[in-house]
């Protein structure tokens, strides 16, 4: 690797990092130059690997403005040997005072996807060489329109009445179903989404939707309609039955509000969950696998989340 250049950029470089040509355009994701406008991507967080003047591998960390966290790595490409790779996240960990989080984003089914498999091998072995191990994957899903299943009539739904009442069901709620969010929520503004959402939803109670079996509530879900995109921000359970019902109750809500998109993020491992959504016509729509530093405290709060966030979102 005698021939190789490895550095930071320095303002004004931006299209350097574009230069490379994107190799999942499938993949939906803030583009470089709008997370530069936007203030999450920064020149000094961006890295590069040259050969011969020409870009072979390219790494992009995340901190939005007034962040509390540290950076996240969220875009990492490479067309070259994966010790190239992790010769550039090892100069640039460095250079942060300690490794940090990758979030490997890929478009949905990425293990059945052999051309995505191809393009993925690489950067993620340079991940392992650098240090980092897989923590966990967390998928995003998208209702795009299509029917809500019809309701049983067991359960009846109302607004939630004031936070008081909305944080004592929180409290009783051990593992929320769905958390979209959750990462921008720790990151930014240091605030756990399980425990504590109104600490980050700041909207009415009103955009919060109580299911109730005669009488007695058995979940809840905040709807997000002004956020970057339309989303169940929070939806936890204190009965599982409901769930198919209180997701499409949500998705309701929003769609009459006038969204046409509503996303949702899991954890992969809730199969069941996973399974409600797709019943209630949500699709997979990319998947994101996080890495943490093999040894040590993670280096932020958001790795225990075992989850991941694009810039803004």
């Amino acid at each position: 690797m005698s021939d190789l250049v490895i550095r930071p950029l320095v303002a004004g470089e931006e299209n350097l990092f574009e230069s490379m040509p994107d190799p999942l355009p499938q993949l939906r994701q803030v583009g470089y130059a709008d997370g530069i406008a936007g203030g999450g991507y920064r020149p000094e967080n961006t890295w590069v690997a040259l050969r011969a003047g020409r870009v072979v591998g390219r790494a992009a960390w995340v901190h939005p403005p007034g962040a509390v966290g540290a950076p996240w790595l969220e875009r990492f490409d490479l067309d070259a040997e994966p010790e190239v790779g992790a010769a550039l996240l090892r100069a640039a960990h460095e250079a942060f005072g300690g490794p940090r989080l990758y979030y490997a984003a890929m478009p949905a089914h990425w293990r059945r996807r052999p051309e995505v498999l191809a393009v993925i091998k690489a950067p993620m072995a340079a991940a392992r060489l650098a240090g980092l191990v897989e923590r966990g994957e967390r998928l995003r899903c998208s209702w795009t329109g299509t029917p809500l299943p019809a309701t049983s009539g067991r359960y009846a739904f109302r607004p939630a009445i004031d936070a008081a009442e909305i944080n004592a069901l929180v409290a009783r709620i051990a593992r929320p179903d769905v958390l979209t969010g959750l990462e921008i929520a720790r990151a930014v503004g240091g605030v756990d989404l399980a425990t504590d959402p109104l600490a980050w939803l700041t909207g009415p109670a009103g955009d919060w939707r109580i299911a109730l079996d005669s009488g007695e509530p058995v979940g809840l879900a905040a709807t997000a309609g002004q956020a970057c995109y339309p989303l169940i921000a929070y939806l936890g359970l204190l009965d599982e039955a409901v769930r198919g019902e209180l997701l499409a109750e949500a998705v309701g809500v929003l769609a009459a509000g006038g969204a046409w998109e509503v996303l949702a993020d899991v954890d992969a491992h809730r199969v069941a969950v996973l399974a409600e959504l797709e019943r209630t016509g949500f699709r997979q729509l990319r998947s994101r696998v996080v890495f943490e530093p093999a040894a040590g405290p993670p280096s932020d709060p958001v790795a225990a989340s075992g989850s991941a966030v694009t810039p803004g979102s």
